[in-house]
């Protein structure tokens, strides 16, 4: 397996004040690097571990002939409880929290980690760290949305056996037509060109097809595993509110007074969680989409825009579009154009820029002729 980069599907290539980091990070053997801001690395000292792959909000990271998608399905279907390294997967770190909460909720059988078996990373222990972070926050998630599905974390290395083969009972028909439609409606595949020169630094930059990709809304397909597997388990009786900084995959938000309306937020949402109407008259955001990437927020010259103190674990299971803020939009007398109207003569920001440099041009104009 080689890694992959898509550039543009990379938080950082949509603005220069982000600040995600995760990639660089994670990598235990530290071959990431930043390259005109931008996620650069050398293929040969590349390990393939993943562990960028399962940080990275957007998955812009991918690696060849290795499908997250795939490896949920395969795992499921082996009916199997032990998740560790090795199995059908080269590092557990390769799996974000949204496949370990969709793991747990669809599995039949109760599932136990073992993240003291990864030695991917050789010396570094980042990517058992991350191992153990993602475990600790599924469960936590799982806590609170649904009973008797925590993933039990082993404090001891797996005990690998010739077959790594668990002898289990056939799953119902109805549990496995249950398991083929979820397959059939979410499965997805993946093709890249793979061109490298494995002992130089891969360096990325934005070319017109990247640049037109950036301007699509794309939803990660562990979004959509997590949402489709949500969609088939019963509600919970009640729900509950957790703090936002135990969440790392999505969040919920609100706009304060100081927002100007600019529409950097919702133009640059890789997601399309953060959008807007035709005349721009308001801020709609829906937490199911949110990824975390904080892009909106590095983005925000006012500091607008800010991360609610829970999160409300209805939005799982009910996902609500909300509105954040709304604006009085008019046409401006001078130029037709709508704007967002915050009191005063009815003209536009653009306008009154013209208008003023006008009038500095006709007074240097005039002393320049006395």
């Amino acid at each position: 397996m080689s890694l992959i980069l898509d550039v543009a599907a990379c938080v950082r290539s949509s603005s220069k004040f982000s600040t995600c980091s995760r990639c660089l990070d994670i990598c235990p053997v530290e071959t990431i690097e930043w390259v005109d801001n931008l996620p650069a690395f050398t293929p040969s000292a590349c390990i393939a571990c993943g562990g960028c792959v399962g940080v990275c909000p957007t998955e812009a990271f991918s690696l060849s002939n290795f499908s997250t998608i795939n490896f949920f399905f395969d795992f499921l279907e082996s009916q199997k409880e032990d998740l560790h390294c090795g199995e059908g997967i080269g590092c557990v770190s390769t799996l974000s929290v949204e496949h370990l909460i969709a793991l747990a909720l669809e599995s039949q059988l109760p599932l136990v980690a073992h993240p003291q078996g990864c030695h991917c990373g050789g010396e570094s222990t980042k990517l058992q760290d991350q191992i153990i972070a993602n475990l600790e926050e599924a469960n936590f998630v799982l806590e609170s949305i649904a009973d008797n599905k925590q993933i039990k974390i082993a404090q001891a290395e797996p005990i690998l056996s010739n077959e790594e083969n668990r002898s289990v009972e056939e799953v119902s028909s109805t549990d496995r037509r249950s398991f083929l439609s979820l397959k059939t409606a979410i499965q997805s595949k993946q093709s890249f060109d793979e061109a490298v020169d494995a002992d130089e630094l891969k360096a990325f930059s934005l070319d017109k097809e990247a640049l037109s990709r950036m301007k699509e809304s794309r939803i990660p397909d562990k979004r959509k595993l997590l949402f489709s597997v949500l969609k088939r388990q019963e509600k919970p009786s009640k729900y509950e509110v957790l703090a936002t900084e135990d969440i790392s995959f999505t969040s919920q938000k609100y706009v304060d007074e100081h927002c100007t309306n600019c529409q950097i937020c919702y133009r640059i949402c890789p997601t399309g969680a953060l959008s807007s109407d035709k005349k721009f008259s308001l801020i709609n955001f829906d937490a199911m989409l949110c990824v975390k990437c904080h892009l909106c927020h590095d983005a925000c010259e006012p500091d607008a825009i800010h991360l609610q103190a829970g999160f409300e674990t209805k939005e799982l299971f009910e996902p609500t579009q909300r509105t954040l803020a709304t604006f009085d939009i008019k046409r401006c007398h001078s130029c037709g154009n709508y704007f967002t109207y915050t009191g005063g003569e009815q003209e536009c920001f653009r306008c009154k820029i013209e208008e003023e440099e006008a009038m500095a041009l006709h007074l240097h104009a005039r002393k320049s002729i006395k």
